[in-house]
């Protein structure tokens, strides 16, 4: 990673307590005019020092089970209009020009709806954290761009690292190597569904959104060309065809995701507890077939996972299934 990491802030270090708690008048809310536009020039001048035009996002995500911003949540989680190709735009590796960069810093920093790293390779690296906590990452010590951040009423403070970078967390200690969906992967996974083990194939294309899609000898190849870029994939069982005996089986509360074939042939999903089960079984009453699986980690284990790698077959994603 960049060795010069800056965490920069409206908040004064004078205004701190010996534990390093803010305790001052500035809020923890973005105010949407003149402070967030100081934090946007802020990134623009570390990345002009540093040389960088363009910056890649990895490991992007938008809210599901729960939103946990100061800010509402957005019905597009701020995405529409960044991308000139749509929403689909949004995924781990895309290079983005720094306008659009500095679109999602916004997004990021109004805290109401995506969330990514933004980073180049051992370069450059703006990550945001909550409470409008930003950090900047650069392999040069832009003395430039900090004189301008503090022109701006910003407060940039050297760091060791940044605590959102990757692995930094939980991330460190996640296990295993994962495996890519190359062709051995796509070979196997036509022999499962040939020998009617595999059935189903969820596609997590970004943290915390998923798609799912049916899987015959007919639709694996069509599947796999659809794929987004880098997308995370878990293999299940086919769906049962006995609808009703799935919708007997559903338990009298918790929390599950219901994963059912429409008479379009699509395979639709919803996440409900119980006082959402009504509304569930409703809606997979007239289905073709149907599961539900668990939403708690140790209890949801596919047949098995792997990762899409890039058009060269190299694997670059870092997020593991």
């Amino acid at each position: 990673m960049p060795t010069h990491v800056y965490r920069v802030t409206k908040y004064d270090p004078a205004d701190r307590d010996e534990h390093g708690h803010y305790h001052g008048p500035e809020d923890v809310v973005s105010d949407h005019g003149e402070v967030e536009a100081a934090y946007l020039q802020a990134v623009a001048a570390f990345a002009a020092d540093t040389g960088v035009d363009h910056l890649v996002v990895r490991e992007p995500g938008i809210p599901s089970l729960a939103h946990f911003g100061v800010e509402p949540a957005r019905e597009d989680f701020g995405l529409d209009g960044l991308f000139p190709s749509g929403r689909d735009g949004f995924h781990d590796g895309a290079r983005v020009p720094l306008d659009v960069a500095l679109g999602l810093v916004r997004v990021m920093l109004r805290d109401g709806g995506a969330w990514c790293r933004l980073e180049v390779e051992d370069t450059f690296a703006v990550h945001v954290g909550w409470d409008q906590y930003l950090y900047i990452s650069s392999d040069r010590a832009c003395a430039e761009a900090l004189a301008r951040t503090r022109a701006l009423g910003l407060f940039p403070e050297r760091l060791a690292a940044s605590p959102y970078a990757f692995g930094a967390g939980e991330e460190a200690d996640e296990p295993g190597v994962q495996r890519p969906a190359d062709d051995a992967f796509w070979a196997d996974l036509r022999a499962a569904v040939a020998a009617g083990r595999a059935g189903i194939l969820e596609e997590m294309y970004l943290e915390g959104a998923s798609r799912w899609h049916h899987l015959t000898d007919d639709t694996v190849g069509p599947v796999r060309a659809g794929l987004a870029p880098r997308a995370r994939l878990a293999v299940w069982p086919p769906l049962s065809a006995d609808v009703d005996a799935v919708l007997g089986a559903l338990p009298a509360d918790g929390l599950v995701e219901g994963v059912w074939q429409g008479a379009d042939g699509l395979v639709h999903s919803a996440i409900a507890d119980e006082e959402a089960f009504p509304e569930l079984t409703a809606r997979m009453s007239g289905a073709r077939a149907a599961a539900f699986l668990s939403v708690y980690a140790d209890e949801r284990v596919p047949l098995c996972t792997a990762v899409m790698p890039d058009r060269d077959g190299v694997l670059r994603a870092r997020w593991r299934t």
